[in-house]
C-alpha cells in the first residue's frame, strides 16, 4: 500500500492500515485539513467548495467521505459528481466558491485515488499553501461544527454544458470550419468521464463521425490509463479499421491529451502543445511556456515567429506562475497538458481538442502531415540510482560548472543546451534517484546523449 502526502494533494492505493493507504481515516482527515484551510482563509464567512470526481471505482466512496467531512466543518458542497480536473477548475470560480476538490489519481491505475486541491480561482494550491493544509493535517487542528451550522451538499450537473460553452465562445474556437472539415474521430477514453465530456465536445464542434472506444464511465480501465503509445494498440487498430481521419485520447481525468495520426503512428504527446502552441500564436502572438523537461520543439514553433519562450520548474503551479509572469498566450507541459488562459489556468483537455481540431480544419491538412510539419525532435528518459553518500546537489552543480560554456538553466536541477539538443538533470521528489531527460533528433542521438552525461556524473560520485 502507499499513501503520498504533498502540496498539491494527497494520493495512494486504496485500502490496507491508516497512513499506510488511502483509507477512510486518511481521506476525512485531509479533507479535514484542506477545509480548515479554506475555512480560517474565510474567517467568518459561510465558505462553499466545488468537487467533482473520474470514474474510478474508489471515487463514490471517496466522494462521500470527503463531502461529509466538509459539511461536518460547515462547509456547503456544490457537487458535480462524474466530472474532469479543468471542469472544477472553470467551475470554482463560476460558482464565487472558496476552493475545490478533484477525485482523481490521474493517470494512475484503478487502485489508486487522490484528493486535488484548488484555491478560490480554481487554480492548484501554491507550495506555500499546500504546506499549511499538510501542517493542520499533521495536527489535526480540527473544529467540526455544531448541528445548526452543518453545510449542504447541492448535486449540479450544469457544467458539462457550461465548459462547452465557455470553449466554444473562445474567438480562436473555429467551429464553422471544424463542422466542414467533417473528421471521423476515434475516441479512446479509457472508461472514465472522457468518454462523456471528449464526445460531447466533438458534437459541439460539428463533429458527427465518432466512434467511441473504451467510453463507458466504468471506472474499470482496459489497458494503463496513462496516454503513452505501448497503451493505445487498441485505439491505432480502430483508426486503421475504420478509415478515420485521427485518434482522441485523454487521461481519467481529462487534463493530458494525445493524438493518434490517420496511419495509426502516434502523433506525439509532446507535439500536443506544440501543435496548439502554433496555431494560437498564428492568431495571437505572445509568449510561450512550458517546463524544462518538455520537448525544444515549442521553443523552435515560437523563435520561428519572432516570440520569446520560457522554461518553468517541472509542476504544474509552476508552469501558470511563469505564465502569468510572461503574460504568456499559450503554454503546458509534454505530457500533453494543454494551459490556455483565455480559458483558465489549468490543463485542459477539451480547449485543446477544440484549438487542434481548428488548427486542422483551416490548414485543410492530415493529422500525420501536420506532424511532419513540425522540429522533429525524440526524448529519452533515464536515471541514476542513489546511495545515501552521495551528495546530488554537489553533483548537479559539478555538471553546471563543466558545460559552463554551453546554455544552462539552473532553475529546477540542472538543465544543459548543447546546439539543438539538452539533458535536464534533477533530482526526484518521490524516489532516491537523479532522473535524467535528454532530447535530440532521434531517439539513438538522445540516448547517446543522456549516456555520456551519466559517465561524466558515475566519474563525478
Amino acid at each position: 500500500m502507499t499513501l503520498i502526502k504533498s502540496i498539491s494533494g494527497i494520493r495512494g492505493t486504496i485500502g490496507g492500515a491508516v497512513n499506510e493507504g488511502l483509507t477512510p481515516l486518511d481521506t476525512v482527515k485531509f479533507a479535514a485539513a484542506y477545509g480548515t484551510w479554506i475555512i480560517n482563509r474565510n474567517y467568518g464567512t459561510k465558505v462553499s467548495i466545488v468537487i467533482g470526481r473520474d470514474a474510478r471505482i474508489s471515487g463514490p466512496m471517496i466522494s462521500d467521505l470527503v463531502s461529509a467531512t466538509l459539511v461536518g466543518l460547515g462547509i456547503d458542497v456544490i457537487n458535480l459528481g462524474l466530472s474532469t480536473t479543468p471542469t472544477v477548475e472553470i467551475a470554482v470560480p463560476m460558482e464565487n466558491a472558496e476552493g475545490g476538490i478533484i477525485l482523481t489519481a490521474s493517470h494512475n491505475p484503478k487502485q489508486w485515488n487522490a484528493l486535488k486541491l484548488l484555491n478560490e480561482k480554481g487554480e492548484f494550491l501554491s507550495g506555500e499553501d499546500g504546506k499549511e493544509v499538510l501542517a493542520i493535517a499533521e495536527d489535526e487542528a480540527f473544529n467540526f461544527a455544531e448541528v445548526d451550522d452543518l453545510g449542504n451538499i447541492q448535486n449540479n450537473n450544469s457544467y458539462l454544458q457550461k465548459h462547452i460553452d465557455a470553449i466554444l465562445e473562445l474567438s480562436l474556437v473555429n467551429r464553422e470550419a471544424i463542422a466542414v472539415a467533417n473528421f471521423s474521430v476515434v475516441v479512446d477514453a479509457v472508461n472514465s468521464t472522457g468518454g462523456i465530456f471528449v464526445p460531447a465536445m466533438l458534437r459541439a464542434l460539428g463533429v458527427t463521425n465518432i466512434t467511441e472506444l473504451y467510453c463507458e464511465p466504468t471506472g474499470h480501465f482496459p489497458h494503463n490509463p496513462e496516454p503513452l503509445p505501448e497503451h493505445l494498440t487498441d485505439l491505432s487498430d480502430k483508426i486503421k479499421e475504420t478509415g478515420a481521419d485521427l485518434g482522441i485520447t485523454v487521461d481519467p481525468d481529462v487534463d493530458r491529451l494525445a493524438f493518434v495520426c490517420e496511419d495509426g503512428s502516434m502523433f506525439g504527446e509532446e507535439y500536443t502543445l506544440v501543435a496548439v502552441a502554433d496555431y494560437v500564436l498564428s492568431k495571437t502572438p505572445g509568449a510561450t511556456v512550458s517546463n524544462l523537461s518538455s520537448t525544444r520543439a515549442l521553443r523552435d514553433v515560437t523563435e520561428a515567429v519572432g516570440q520569446t519562450y520560457h522554461a518553468s520548474a517541472v509542476g504544474e503551479v509552476n508552469v501558470v506562475t511563469k505564465m502569468k509572469a510572461e503574460n504568456a498566450v499559450i503554454g503546458g507541459e509534454g505530457n500533453g497538458g494543454i494551459i490556455y488562459p483565455e480559458l483558465h489556468y489549468g490543463r485542459d483537455s477539451l480547449v485543446g481538442i477544440a484549438l487542434f481540431l481548428s488548427l486542422m480544419a483551416e490548414k485543410n491538412i492530415s493529422i500525420s502531415n501536420l506532424r511532419d510539419s513540425y522540429p522533429k525532435y525524440t526524448i529519452s528518459k533515464n536515471k541514476i540510482q542513489l546511495t545515501p553518500e552521495i551528495d546530488v546537489d554537489k553533483v548537479l552543480s559539478e555538471m553546471a560548472k563543466k558545460y559552463a560554456h554551453e546554455e544552462v538553466d539552473t532553475t529546477d536541477g540542472v538543465k544543459i543546451y548543447i546546439g539543438k539538443e539538452w539533458v535536464h538533470l534533477r533530482k526526484s521528489n518521490t524516489e532516491p534517484i537523479i532522473r535524467i531527460y535528454s532530447e535530440s533528433k532521434d531517439l539513438d542521438a538522445a540516448n547517446n546523449l543522456a549516456h555520456r552525461i551519466m559517465d561524466e556524473i558515475h566519474a563525478l560520485i
